[in-house]
């Protein structure tokens, strides 16, 4: 077949155009291409030396002031001093829980960014957080339950039943799925989830203590048990957006020219929302709703990256939990001997880097 001129390749005027941030067609690689590999290949082993360094900092941290090598020796020879459970029950317990939390709300933002085509969607736009919450809110209201170890299901149920319910909504009626009426279903069915929630805590406040506990979203007061829960789910979701980056990648180029470079569009969809169900499901059930991680850092190292979801979700998969436990810390040390639960400083620190990132460049509209 003779090659086509640059001319020809036209996109068809019908359907979704292509998002102008997508990666462009795969063409023959020149020294640049392979400049550009070494580069982000170079800046993700940096980046995963920081996170081993943010993980250390984590675990010999915290509001009580331990000695380096009393740490050291909880860590690895405990012998049930106080000390000892501290670094191994608290600390390492925690860290291990951050490390994968931050990995489901990294991703999960990567994967609904690029599905919906908006650069500033938020793991919560498809109701998977406000899904968890009001199964939370009805495991206490129904059933009795209150402890963490018995509504982590729940909540996990909660996210994927709002997720089905959100696609079945954005894909129902004349046409096909578009970003843009998975954002409208997505918001929708957010909306009434919140005012529900809100109704049923006002209604019994004294039932609700933990629940309004838990929606701050903290990594404190989880043991050993939640992680092992949640782990399986994040560790699955983990493996399927990995896997869905060569498939995003033209989709991100529109709907029917994706479908024309071998993608299966229904499929991709359906397999991103999925993963997202896991990752978020999973994540905010164990820690409660934490913001802006799924936000900022998928826009941050799109700075770096570019559009190419296979560095995109790699960088994402580490620098999220780094935040996450940066983040952490400084909530441990900034009030000593109290502690600022991790959601609070998150909305702290996520707020101004977001208004810093507006303004320095035009954020591509749906």
């Amino acid at each position: 077949m003779a090659p086509v001129e640059p001319a020809d390749r036209t996109v068809p005027t019908a359907g979704p155009h292509p998002d102008p941030a997508a990666p462009a067609p795969p063409s023959r690689p020149g020294p640049g291409h392979r400049r550009g590999h070494v580069l982000r290949a170079g800046g993700l082993v940096v980046a995963v030396l920081v996170l081993l360094l943010t993980t250390a900092v984590s675990i010999a941290v915290g509001t009580k002031s331990i000695p380096l090598a009393v740490v050291l020796d909880g860590l690895f020879a405990p012998d049930g001093s106080e000390n000892a459970v501290i670094v191994q029950d608290y600390r390492l317990t925690r860290t291990l829980l951050g490390l994968a939390v931050g990995v489901g709300l990294g991703l999960a933002g990567a994967l609904m960014q690029a599905l919906t085509r908006n650069p500033l969607a938020d793991p919560g736009l498809l109701g998977v957080t406000s899904g968890a919450s009001a199964a939370v809110v009805l495991s206490m209201w129904v059933f009795g339950v209150t402890g963490l170890s018995g509504y982590v299901w729940f909540a996990f149920l909660g996210a994927a039943v709002t997720s089905l319910a959100v696609y079945a909504l954005g894909t129902s009626g004349r046409g096909a799925a578009s970003p843009v009426r998975l954002v409208l279903a997505g918001t929708a069915v957010n909306a009434s989830l919140i005012a529900g929630i809100s109704a049923l805590t006002f209604l019994d406040r004294d039932s609700f203590q933990e629940l309004r506990i838990w929606s701050i979203g903290s990594l404190a007061g989880r043991d050993h048990a939640v992680l092992v829960q949640v782990l399986p789910f994040l560790g699955a979701g983990a493996l399927l957006a990995l896997a869905l980056a060569g498939p995003l990648n033209a989709l991100a180029l529109g709907d029917e020219l994706g479908s024309a470079l071998g993608a299966r569009v229904v499929r991709t969809r359906v397999l991103g929302a999925v993963a997202i169900t896991l990752l978020c499901g999973a994540a905010t059930a164990a820690v409660g709703p934490i913001g802006f991680l799924g936000l900022i850092v998928p826009h941050a190292v799109r700075l770096v990256t570019g559009p190419d979801q296979r560095w995109q979700l790699p960088y994402c998969l580490v620098l999220s939990p780094t935040l996450l436990l940066a983040s952490d810390v400084l909530g441990r040390v900034l009030v000593r001997p109290d502690e600022l639960a991790v959601g609070i400083m998150t909305a702290a620190l996520g707020a101004p880097v977001l208004i810093a990132l507006v303004r320095r460049r035009k954020v591509p509209q749906l």
